[in-house]
């Protein structure tokens, strides 16, 4: 049965519009070809549609992030990047598709992505976003300009800094986890994985000695 982000969903301004969970899946990156797809969304956006150098786009913490893909069925659509730190998530490079804007995959990713954090235990995200589109964050997530942060430029754009409170998730991650909740795969951590059963076949080892 498909688990909603409720927690996620919570920090939109509005809900996910009807039939968006039903159209569109967003999940982290797990594998090489959904890394691929990622890079591949980016490029055609940022750098083809916004001439963004490839060195600044791809400026080396993609190896060190989660990253998540929206499908639009099979097809991958668009794409967000986490960074984490001590206290707090950078949300970064999101982005759709020309032909997937104004359409529910942006708010399906976030709210999947804001489910990730809360789960994780994060209670405050921030970005930096392009001054121009502070008026459309504004109205699609529950946000607020960082106090005192002056505006700054690179990539020939005007930033803004946000922060993103998010809510307590009831099922946050601690240090004191079920062991085998806390080995399986990013984001998953409701469904047995394949160490589960590695697991499984170790205590039937021990009952047949």
């Amino acid at each position: 049965m498909k688990q909603y982000p409720s927690i996620g969903e919570s920090v939109l301004c509005r809900n996910v519009p009807a039939g968006g969970f039903e159209r569109y899946t967003a999940q982290p990156v797990r594998t090489l070809e959904d890394y691929q797809k990622m890079v591949a969304i980016r490029a055609a956006v940022f750098m083809a549609e916004q001439a963004c150098p490839y060195t600044e786009e791809f400026d080396g913490n993609d190896l060190n992030a989660t990253h998540f893909l929206v499908f639009d069925g099979k097809d991958a659509v668009g794409t967000l990047r986490i960074r984490w730190f001590a206290n707090f998530a950078k949300l970064e490079r999101v982005v759709l598709l020309r032909s997937q804007r104004g359409r529910a995959a942006l708010h399906v990713m976030l709210a999947e992505a804001f489910e990730l954090a809360t789960r994780k235990g994060y209670r405050l995200m921030i970005a930096q976003i392009q001054a121009r589109l502070w008026p459309v964050w504004s109205r699609t997530f529950q946000c607020r300009l960082a106090e005192g942060r002056p505006r700054f430029s690179f990539s020939d754009f005007d930033y803004l800094e946000i922060e993103i409170p998010l809510p307590e998730h009831p099922k946050a991650l601690r240090p004191d986890s079920d062991p085998m909740v806390m080995i399986r795969p990013e984001g998953q951590w409701d469904m047995p994985g394949v160490l589960d059963a590695s697991a499984a076949r170790s205590n039937k080892s021990d009952v047949a000695a």
